[in-house]
């Protein structure tokens, strides 16, 4: 790997010191995450459940990411500052020292269990624990530079959430958060594999092992595909299981159908193993748009037949 130089910290002004701060915490992907959440609440409830209780599940759920988001920073701020889509962050650019940072992600660790522990319930704390445990030391500590089944595996941890969402209103778990939980892991390689293509050349400069660096991209694409079918298959067997009706049964079917043509264009662009950034960005986009539309449809769905 390149050797690299860090900015040493400097003094700022307070306002960029904070938005390094929150920067840290990568607030794009925790939106992401609080998406799948509430609507899984509603599921668990059958209902709306207490507003005091979204908002402390929604409170703990955002630090505990936000601290794991951190933890990541810190570990990885070498390769950080040798990928272009990176280079900016607040460890890189010197806004804090790794020791400031760590400290701010143990306590935002520290604060988050004890919001779920009090005011939700000890097993949504422990789950939200476990996913930051799994994520810096299972992912980022262990697979993302040693292996290219990283994020497969990896991906596990940003599937906690609905996991904590429907304990926070149950205080237990059951087949439905499973498979909600199976759906956002199968989803992660496809979402995080096209985005991957795009910066190809980042994660090879950095010695990442992501798939379309180690693999071609024609068998890229095609595992992109194979984990969307298995995906939109995986959201059609929830309707039944959890009892959803006919918004949801829909939903899923078209929102499934679409995700897996977009990945099928995809693999066919790669037909010469040369990379359709457009194409992948196409996808990437869509998987955001998919997972969101296909939690708050879910929600409806609910809300509709119960109202």
């Amino acid at each position: 790997m390149p050797v690299v130089t860090i900015t040493a910290p400097t003094s700022l002004p307070i306002a960029d010191v904070l938005r390094g701060y929150v920067a840290l915490t990568k607030p794009r992907i925790i939106e992401l995450l609080l998406v799948t959440t509430i609507p899984t609440m509603v599921v668990a409830a059958n209902g709306i459940p207490a507003l005091w209780l979204i908002v402390d599940t929604l409170i703990g759920g955002t630090l505990a990411a936000g601290g794991a988001n951190a933890f990541n920073m810190v570990i990885d701020r070498d390769i950080d500052a040798i990928m272009e889509r990176t280079k900016k962050r607040p460890l890189v650019t010197g806004v804090m020292t790794p020791r400031a940072a760590t400290v701010f992600a143990l306590a935002l660790e520290v604060v988050a269990f004890g919001v779920l522990a009090i005011w939700v319930n000890q097993l949504s704390a422990w789950l939200a624990m476990s996913a930051t445990a799994f994520y810096v030391v299972v992912y980022t500590l262990w697979l993302k530079r040693r292996s290219k089944q990283n994020i497969v595996i990896g991906g596990a941890a940003g599937a906690v959430p609905v996991l904590i969402g429907w304990s926070a209103v149950t205080n237990s778990l059951t087949w439905t958060p499973v498979l909600l939980f199976l759906v956002i892991f199968i989803w992660t390689p496809p979402h995080f594999w096209a985005l991957a293509v795009r910066y190809r050349d980042d994660y090879e400069a950095a010695n990442v092992p992501m798939m379309p660096v180690v693999a071609s991209l024609r068998r890229t694409t095609l595992e992109i595909l194979v984990y969307s079918v298995i995906m939109w298959a995986l959201t059609l067997l929830i309707g039944p299981i959890a009892h959803l009706g006919w918004v949801y049964a829909v939903s899923a079917t078209v929102l499934g159908g679409l995700f897996t043509f977009y990945a099928l264009r995809l693999h066919n662009h790669a037909r010469h193993d040369r990379a359709d950034v457009a194409e992948a960005m196409r996808l990437f986009h869509f998987s955001i748009t998919y997972l969101t539309a296909l939690f708050v449809l879910m929600a409806v769905d609910v809300l509709v037949r119960f109202h």
